[in-house]
């Protein structure tokens, strides 16, 4: 299910999670070349996808239970 980034925190180990409206997390980590996603490393970067959409698993789960 698509769900809106709200914000940003980092894991206990420096990994950034965005924040979801749905109330869950999901990491974007920058770990190329299995993941390109250079805008998590910057703060202006991490601004200017407030808003856009990631799929939540954990939503995907809760509607299949």
């Amino acid at each position: 299910m698509q769900q809106k980034i709200v914000g940003y925190h980092q894991d206990e180990v420096g990994d950034w999670v965005a924040d979801l409206a749905c109330g869950h997390g999901q990491h974007v980590r920058h770990n190329p070349p299995l993941t390109s996603r250079p805008w998590v490393l910057t703060k202006s970067g991490r601004q200017q996808f407030l808003g856009a959409e990631l799929n939540c698993k954990h939503c995907d789960e809760e509607e299949t239970s």
